[in-house]
């Protein structure tokens, strides 16, 4: 093609995943972060734990995790979660979760991208009535599904799912690490965890509307604040 270039196409690759890998690596040291609340021990803070591990697979070097693990008070002092909620294409309903030290940078950028997507961002409360918030967990197969309800039925867990890879715990969400400290003996530390907003009802669109909606997921977790987004499409 004229005017382009094979070391410039590589180039443009490159690039575009150097960017992509420094976006994972400051979602992993805001994890790391926020874990930290938690305590300094691995072995006795499973969410660090999990933190850690993620870093290791993504061969963070151990500098840039010994700074995010010394900056612990900073981060506390300058950062804290907040949540947007509105209504993405075709009416949708999406929560977006966000770790900011910018309350005004963050909120800007994620009503840029529900502008972009034809949709709106509104108050707090908008759309997360139509959500229950719950604890999940996951954990290998090690067990009979049988053998493993005998134990993981514990004080606050709603239910209990055999999925195609792992077993699936569901608690109250304000129970969530309550729950693995009850299952840590029995079953250790969970493959994943974490506190989700559960549509009540799915809607089902087109295949065309699909990809609108991934686009717009996409762009969300492209900002370096967002932590985790929630709808109720069926994907």
């Amino acid at each position: 093609m004229a005017g382009h270039s094979k070391f410039k196409n590589i180039m443009h690759r490159k690039n575009a995943q150097d960017r992509k890998k420094a976006r994972v690596f400051t979602k992993i040291v805001k994890l790391i972060k926020g874990a930290l609340t938690f305590g300094t021990d691995p072995s006795s803070n499973p969410r660090l734990k999990t933190a850690l591990a993620l870093g290791k697979e993504e061969n963070i070097p151990k500098d840039v995790i010994l700074n995010a693990m010394e900056s612990k008070e900073e981060a506390t002092n300058n950062e804290e979660e907040v949540r947007y909620e509105g209504y993405g294409p075709y009416g949708i309903p999406v929560i977006v979760e966000t770790v900011t030290d910018n309350r005004n940078r963050t909120a800007g950028e994620v009503r840029a991208v529900f502008t972009k997507f034809g949709g709106n961002l509104g108050e707090l409360g908008s759309v997360s009535h139509m959500f229950h918030k719950v604890g999940v967990l996951l954990y290998d197969k090690s067990v009979s599904f049988d053998s493993f309800i005998e134990s993981a039925l514990v004080s606050h867990v709603i239910d209990c799912t055999e999925l195609e890879s792992f077993y699936e715990v569901t608690t109250k969400w304000d129970a969530l690490h309550d729950v693995i400290e009850a299952l840590i003996s029995a079953f250790g530390t969970p493959k994943e965890w974490e506190i989700e907003w559960r549509p009540i009802f799915t809607v089902t669109l087109e295949d065309e509307n699909i990809d609108i909606i991934k686009k717009m997921l996409a762009t969300l977790y492209d900002l370096d604040d967002v932590e985790k987004v929630f709808h109720n499409v069926n994907m």
